[in-house]
């Protein structure tokens, strides 16, 4: 029997009309009945507001939603959490979808008294071929001391206790692409939560986010990922970070 707690959902977005339909489609469908779906839009002038608008009535008030300037995905993320009133916090992308239509239900019969987080796996495709998996991100082997070589769990599939954000603070927004790498450094390595690997496939994600869309980003992924652990008393260098991508050769295989 699930343990009784809701889950806030939070999708940050900003004219992401081509796929957000999928995002709230497959927040909508979800099995699990004590979801609030939350969405902060940034400003979308694309056909992203009339799709949420579109879509309100079939959570039965379940969903809130705000449109206004933001500064980034992760002040968009911060704003979420604030709106938030479940026990649980958990983001899905704008590009992205649960892969099943029980994630939610499954993930939250784990949660109890003892643990702060729950993570698992996710899975990466091609616009156009939803069938076809060319990369599978598995957090199984992940350990906090896996941070300092650049390794975290999947953030897609991350849900943590809202009062955890309360107690150790919001995602830095002065980050330009590594704010959820820092928010895993400082919640394991300063804070010692106590979280749990959960293994089933969270999230489908498609390829190109911020983090992966060129040489450029990867090189600030790196330097965010290097910051992120000095500034929470954690040594690591350029050298362990990069030690990452060699990791994720695998995962492609």
């Amino acid at each position: 029997m699930a343990y009784n707690v809701r889950i806030s959902i939070v999708t940050a977005t900003y004219n992401s009309v081509k796929t957000l339909g999928d995002t709230i489609k497959s927040v909508q469908e979800q099995t699990y009945g004590d979801i609030e779906y939350i969405i902060v839009d940034g400003g979308s002038n694309d056909g992203t507001l009339e799709l949420i608008q579109r879509y309100e009535p079939l959570f039965n008030g379940r969903m809130k939603w705000i449109s206004e300037k933001d500064d980034g995905i992760y002040d968009a993320m911060n704003k979420g959490i604030k709106m938030a009133t479940g026990d649980i916090v958990g983001f899905l992308n704008s590009d992205d979808y649960f892969t099943t239509n029980d994630v939610i239900e499954r993930m939250a019969v784990t949660f109890d008294n003892n643990i702060d987080a729950v993570y698992g796996d996710i899975h990466f495709i091609r616009n156009g071929q939803p069938d076809r998996c060319i990369r599978y991100y598995s957090s199984k082997y992940f350990r906090p001391l896996w941070l300092r070589f650049g390794f975290m769990p999947a953030h897609p599939s991350f849900y943590c206790r809202r009062e955890v954000y309360n107690r150790v603070g919001l995602y830095k927004t002065d980050y330009k692409i590594g704010s959820d790498y820092e928010m895993m450094v400082r919640l394991f390595m300063v804070h010692h939560i106590r979280a749990k690997y959960f293994p089933i496939d969270f999230v489908t994600m498609r390829i190109g986010g911020a983090s992966t869309r060129n040489i450029r980003s990867r090189l600030q992924l790196i330097k965010d990922d290097v910051r992120s652990c000095r500034e929470n008393g954690i040594y690591t260098n350029m050298f362990f970070i990069c030690t990452k991508f060699l990791y994720k050769i695998f995962e492609f295989i």
